[in-house]
């Protein structure tokens, strides 16, 4: 019985705060990466790389908390919209003309938009 008493008394962090930052850290490395071009690391670099993990961090925690209380198609419709312009946004880091990002940014989008709006769809039913 000891055990249980102990064991509900530590704190865990829940996943919806542990998923968006996670997702963020990777997001903000990956962007100030991305915007190095070649040269040596900088310190502009570095924050470019916080500011935008941190947006991404907000954003993605804000959907997940307004989440249940979206029907299923407007939640997949965020997601992928969410999912979209982030890839949308990294792949326009690379220096590649602004139709390839916008296009890449669409594809994934819809790609995120059908497979969330199954999942969600599954998981409702």
């Amino acid at each position: 019985m000891a055990a249980h008493a102990t064991l509900s008394a530590r704190h865990h962090v829940s996943l919806g705060l542990a998923i968006p930052v996670a997702l963020g850290a990777f997001f903000g490395f990956y962007a100030g990466f991305l915007r190095r071009t070649g040269e040596a690391v900088s310190w502009w670099d570095v924050l470019y790389g916080v500011v935008a993990g941190l947006i991404f961090t907000a954003v993605a925690y804000g959907v997940g908390r307004v989440q249940r209380s979206m029907p299923t198609e407007l939640r997949a419709a965020t997601y992928g919209a969410l999912g979209g312009m982030s890839v949308g946004f990294l792949h326009s880091l690379t220096g590649c003309s602004i139709l390839r990002a916008v296009g890449m940014g669409l594809i994934i989008g819809a790609v995120t938009l059908a497979v969330s709006f199954y999942v969600f769809y599954v998981k409702d039913s």
